[in-house]
């Protein structure tokens, strides 16, 4: 099989993976000021920015901010005034990105961007968000402009920390001493975070290297057997589920899977991925889990399901992003309902929203927040689950990351009074 055809099925079958929220209990969700009123006030608008085409599609997170708005506005929205959402797709291409943005910022004058998820967009506009002083809270975000700038902080954690969790859990429960990090020659996105993977791993005297392919022209043999000329014990597939699929089936077609220690960030959490994994992967693969299992108890998580059945569109994705679309939109409603109804505009609100201290939730592990400052990286805790008999098992609750790439973060964590 010609893996370049292999890459392209397996694209195509990560659009159809579709995660399966906790089933609701019947009682309509909270949103808001939940008064069961539609807002008729002047709108606010707010815009969204994702990015959905070839190589993925990372429109939960807008799906799932829509999905929240359109409750907020049937339950009083933000005291009286309705939230008009404004959604463009950036088509994974940077000139797109940067004129869907600056429709949005300069003739739509949004007041804030919310529930963005894309690679390319927040490379191209994190400059234009800060001169406009406009907020982005964001729920997709995977590149190290997102993280490593002063106006756009979201609520997912992307591949560095959700990656260094993976490594974590394998080197203290697998007895990984030799990881590679297989991920896209793309210096921002698969390079920033294997930089970052193999300083981990040097930091515990263990060893680490990069195996980096272009997302052009992918061979996925050729990488299977790199890693193996390596001599590496433990593969970190640093990429999105569609290539991270076809490399696992590379692996199962050359009887490898016993050979290393498999682990992954989030990407690799949906359903969907079962059926196409199948039995010789269980037990066999672990991911690291950004959000809650998407069959959790909590409060927060089982008003997404509702959210999202009630209020969501057909074909919206119910995944990671969705999750956290959701929740970045709560977050910044709650924000907003502390304001007067009357001032609120682009200052107000950016003000607002580097107000949240100590946001919580049962999605998150730990307080989510914004202050001002150059960087932003709330969400570094996770949970590890592994792939078992089709679905997902978890295997380590919330736990944190150590890496120096959390210095700022923690002095940044420390000045607001977070632990």
């Amino acid at each position: 099989m010609k893996t370049t055809l292999l890459f392209a099925a397996t694209l195509m079958a990560g659009a159809a993976f579709m995660a399966e929220p906790a089933k609701a209990d019947g009682h309509a969700p909270v949103c808001g000021l939940n008064t069961g009123t539609a807002a008729t006030g002047d709108p606010i608008k707010v815009g969204g920015i994702n990015g959905n085409a070839p190589p993925g599609d990372f429109s939960g997170g807008t799906d799932g901010a829509a999905a929240y708005f359109d409750c907020v506005n049937a339950n009083g929205g933000v005291n009286g005034r309705p939230i008009e959402y404004i959604v463009e797709n950036d088509q994974w291409n940077p000139e797109l990105a940067g004129q869907v943005a600056t429709k949005l910022v300069k003739d739509e004058n949004v007041v804030a961007l919310v529930g963005n998820g894309s690679v390319v967009e927040m490379a191209v506009n994190a400059p234009l968000y800060a001169s406009e002083d406009v907020m982005v809270m964001a729920s997709g975000c995977a590149i190290s402009e997102c993280y490593e700038s002063s106006h756009i902080v979201s609520t997912n954690q992307g591949p560095l920390p959700s990656g260094i969790g993976a490594l974590k859990f394998a080197i203290e429960e697998l007895g990984a001493t030799n990881a590679a990090c297989i991920g896209f020659n793309i210096p921002n996105n698969g390079g920033w975070a294997c930089d970052w993977m193999n300083e981990y791993m040097e930091s515990k005297g263990l060893q680490g290297t990069s195996i980096l392919m272009d997302p052009t022209a992918v061979d996925l043999n050729s990488v299977y057997l790199q890693a193996l000329a390596e001599g590496v014990d433990t593969i970190l597939l640093m990429l999105p589920a569609g290539p991270a699929i076809g490399l696992l089936k590379v692996a199962e077609e050359q009887g490898g899977r016993d050979l290393f220690k498999w682990v992954s960030p989030t990407p690799l959490y949906e359903p969907g991925v079962g059926e196409i994994l199948g039995e010789y992967w269980s037990e066999n693969l672990y991911i690291n889990i950004e959000l809650n299992e998407f069959d959790s108890e909590g409060a927060d998580n089982q008003n997404w399901a509702k959210v999202v059945e009630a209020y969501g569109q057909d074909g919206d994705r119910q995944d990671t992003f969705s999750q956290s679309g959701y929740i970045s939109a709560k977050f910044f409603v709650d924000a907003l309902l502390k304001l007067d109804p009357a001032t609120i505009d682009r200052p107000t609100v950016t003000k607002a929203i580097q107000g949240i201290v100590g946001a919580e939730s049962d999605l998150l592990c730990k307080p989510y927040y914004v202050g001002e400052a150059d960087r932003h990286m709330p969400n570094h805790a996770g949970r590890m689950v592994v792939f078992k008999d089709g679905g997902f098992e978890l295997v380590r609750d919330c736990y944190d990351i150590d890496t120096n790439y959390l210095d700022p973060i923690r002095a940044q964590e420390a000045a607001l009074g977070l632990k």
